[in-house]
């Protein structure tokens, strides 16, 4: 039983019910515990779109749908989770009522935050862990979370991209597929953000567009369906300068899209975080508030950065300030 055996877990569960850049900010838990423990079994508790980047990680073995949950009683879920043979779980997250289910499932292993009250209800191993005033990225302070759990290397920000696992990719459709140039660089714009942060400015890509060489360059706009029909007047005005696909592809072919493609400009927004985790060219361009700063929330990759306004001001990232990262890329 993990109860005897609390530093050789059979089965552990992240759960982490929120957004898709979250979720990959999270990824790097799974794959410190792979390394530690390579037979041990990791499912991921999260949101039903963010399926498709938890299984784009190799070391995550099963996903399970918190939105499913809501379709279940309380009994149903407890006998779910009882079926699973769960050792230990992980909240990155307060949710209060998937910290009530596995306690009441009787998960053995229950780690949450200190800091955060409810935890200490249904948690009982505790991490003494301030996010907010902590100056270590999202990923890292997710990785404290398994000090329980006989892990306490915290890797660096440089480090951290080689425990995402991020190479379960989805094959692209071949019809999106053709639309990669072999002849340029393939760069992508993702203009919002779902309204998760401060976002850069329709204006401000214009700008940037219009210092691209449409010989060197193949510029891609990416957006869910909600925002297609905000982009939709703003991406017609830019010509035939840009491939149009806001609202075209769904999660999968997204991942697969980013990538297939050789860069990504955005702001605090899942896609920037894929494409970190993919391995591309990204550029982050963050608020400077505390809690949204891109030393917390930035991407992090080996071909990763991001640039950071200054006094909230959003148009003090300038376009030829980004224009002299991408120009770094080519």
């Amino acid at each position: 039983m993990f109860s005897r055996k609390w530093n050789k877990p059979i089965h552990v569960l992240i759960a982490r019910e929120d957004a898709m850049g979250d979720v990959i900010l999270a990824l790097p838990v799974c794959g410190l515990l792979k390394s530690k423990y390579p037979n041990c079994k990791i499912s991921f508790l999260g949101r039903a779109y963010t399926r498709a980047v938890a299984m784009a990680s190799v070391h995550v073995d099963e996903f399970l749908d918190y939105d499913e949950w809501k379709e279940l009683d309380e009994k149903g879920i407890n006998s779910l989770l009882k079926s699973k043979n769960i050792d230990a779980v992980v909240h990155l997250l307060k949710v209060e009522p998937a910290l009530r289910y596995c306690k009441t499932a009787g998960i053995n292993i229950r780690i949450g935050a200190a800091n955060v009250l409810i935890n200490w209800r249904y948690c009982n191993r505790l991490v003494a862990l301030s996010r907010k005033k902590s100056r270590l990225s999202e990923a890292q302070l997710n990785c404290k979370l398994l000090a329980p759990l006989g892990i306490r290397k915290i890797p660096k920000r440089n480090e951290i991209h080689q425990y995402y696992g991020f190479s379960r990719l989805p094959d692209l459709d071949p019809n999106i597929s053709s639309l990669l140039a072999n002849d340029r660089f393939n760069i992508i714009f993702h203009p919002l953000s779902n309204k998760n942060a401060k976002e850069w400015g329709l204006h401000n890509f214009s700008a940037l567009l219009k210092l691209l060489n449409p010989d060197k360059y193949r510029v891609f706009i990416t957006g869910s369906t909600a925002e297609k029909s905000v982009l939709e007047d703003w991406v017609k005005q830019q010509g035939d300068v840009v491939i149009d696909l806001t609202g075209k592809i769904d999660a999968n072919q997204l991942i697969a899209f980013i990538a297939g493609a050789d860069g990504l400009i955005a702001s605090s927004t899942g896609p920037v975080h894929i494409a970190a985790a993919a391995g591309i060219q990204t550029l982050g361009l963050y608020e400077n508030r505390w809690v949204k700063r891109g030393e917390r929330w930035g991407p992090l990759g080996a071909k990763a950065s991001f640039l950071q306004c200054v006094n909230d001001n959003m148009d003090t990232i300038t376009p030829e300030m980004v224009y002299e990262k991408i120009n770094q890329w080519y």
